[in-house]
């Protein structure tokens, strides 16, 4: 016997809700990409290249994590059951794996740059770092409503808190330049850069690697819900009990759930079923349970790897 406490698998989607967000963000960094291209090459600044390819895969990674959101919103069908939600986790992966890319490239080059330094014109590249860091601070306040709910927005914002970083690395950089004329600091500024990517792009690999290897969400502790269950009048124990994460925002739990022989006798069982989905609803915002009930006994029919 199962019950099911979730409907409208797209609507729960948590990039879905912040697209929005999304939109403006990849605007504004397009922008600063663009804008940082030019002065790169005007200037010659290595550190302004580096904050520009860095800008460009997080527009990708942008564009990615909007087509994603709306392919997850697509309805489930027989052969899809939770339709394309997990769209939205592939597209963070893509996400990450850009991340190291990019840094790979900009350490090459930097390492070139400190061997054979180039001249630099800091007044361009200060000017735009400058405009680099006002784009980012705007970027960082439009996305910091759902950092907490989705990994894409979590990435992005991630990823913009960096470029945050990175160009103020380039703004100390051209700094140091115009005042010393040292211009190694500009690869210095560009390593610095790598130094910052790199961090980010581990920790959101990491959780997309969680989430497709169905690891519990992370706040879930499995024994906590277990007592939960347990603890229900009229449970007697639960075994083969799962939490994972369909996509973010979307846990998903499933068990068996032993219940004593006079509940089904007395017609409980859809009671018992009503007040473990609020249960687990209220104390671990698990919306999505389903729960195979079964007779005391019943256990000795399952096989070996169900008791757990």
């Amino acid at each position: 016997m199962g019950h099911d406490h979730a409907h409208a698998h797209g609507s729960l989607t948590a990039t879905g809700r912040h697209r929005r967000r999304l939109v403006l963000v990849m605007v504004i960094t397009l922008a600063v990409f663009l804008a940082e291209v030019v002065g790169g090459l005007l200037s010659g600044s290595l550190a302004l290249l580096a904050d520009a390819g860095h800008m460009l895969t997080d527009s990708a990674g942008l564009l990615i994590a909007l087509i994603a959101s709306v392919l997850a919103a697509r309805p489930a069908t027989s052969a899809r059951t939770f339709g394309l939600q997990r769209a939205e986790v592939l597209a963070a992966l893509v996400n990450g794996v850009l991340l190291v890319a990019i840094a790979v490239l900009v350490l090459v080059e930097a390492v070139r740059r400190w061997q054979d330094p180039t001249q630099v014109s800091s007044g361009l590249m200060l000017v735009v770092a400058l405009v680099g860091i006002a784009a980012n601070v705007v970027g960082l306040l439009v996305l910091r409503g759902g950092k907490d709910e989705s990994l894409n927005l979590r990435g992005a914002y991630l990823e913009v808190l960096g470029d945050l970083l990175g160009s103020v690395a380039v703004v100390v950089a051209a700094v140091v330049i115009w005042t010393t004329g040292w211009v190694r600091a500009d690869a210095l500024a560009s390593v610095l850069v790598v130094c910052l990517i790199l961090p980010r792009a581990w920790s959101l690999i990491r959780d997309v690697v969680d989430v497709l290897l169905e690891a519990a969400p992370r706040g879930v502790d499995l024994d906590r819900v277990r007592d939960h269950i347990q603890e229900t009048p009229g449970v007697v124990e639960v075994h083969d009990l799962h939490v994972w994460t369909i996509t973010s925002g979307l846990p998903v739990l499933s068990a068996h759930v032993v219940v004593a022989g006079d509940e089904f006798a007395s017609g409980r069982s859809g009671q018992i079923l009503d007040t473990l989905g609020t249960c687990l609803g209220e104390h671990f915002d698990v919306a999505h349970c389903t729960f195979q009930l079964e007779p005391e006994g019943h256990r000795a029919h399952e096989p070996e790897h169900h008791h757990r």
